[in-house]
């Protein structure tokens, strides 16, 4: 793999953690706030993640000794690319309905309801989110260390 990858990959890996971050942060902008209607009630909200793939694949060689890597390709094996963004999905949980018949905000029957925002979940997810960013700004970190010191290579003795 070229050093010069590595920067791709922990860039995308940088972006997910991103998009992990700001819907982390919705959700627990949104924790407390109330709705008289199921409908109009926030719902928390995750990021899905997949990987990108690249397929290496190699020529076979025929009866004479030739490769033809036109019309002949195996593949040999799957490598990481990075990470993507496929979208953000409300989560199905269940709302929390609770009765408070003075609360301005509810309804006929004195319920209103709140989001299905787990605080505790939604702290540890966003430390997580956190520190897999730092991570991918360590790698990066490391790997232009690595190229400049390649860059040195055969100066001077």
């Amino acid at each position: 793999m070229s050093l010069n990858r590595i920067f791709d990959i922990a860039g995308t890996g940088m972006n997910a953690q991103s998009v992990r971050l700001n819907t982390t942060a919705s959700n627990l902008a949104n924790a407390q706030s109330v709705s008289s209607s199921i409908e109009e009630t926030y719902r928390a909200r995750k990021p899905v993640f997949a990987p990108m793939l690249e397929r290496y694949k190699q020529g076979i060689t025929d009866a004479n000794g030739f490769t033809n890597p036109v019309t002949s390709f195996a593949p040999q094996h799957v490598a990481g690319e990075g990470v993507s963004v496929l979208g953000i999905v409300e989560s199905n949980q269940e709302l929390q309905m609770r009765y408070e018949p003075h609360h301005p905000m509810a309804n006929e029957e004195g319920y209103v309801f709140y989001p299905n925002v787990n605080v505790v979940e939604e702290m540890t997810d966003m430390l997580a989110a956190s520190r897999s960013f730092q991570m991918n700004v360590e790698v990066m970190n490391t790997n232009k260390q690595m190229v400049q010191r390649v860059l040195t290579l055969g100066q001077g003795a």
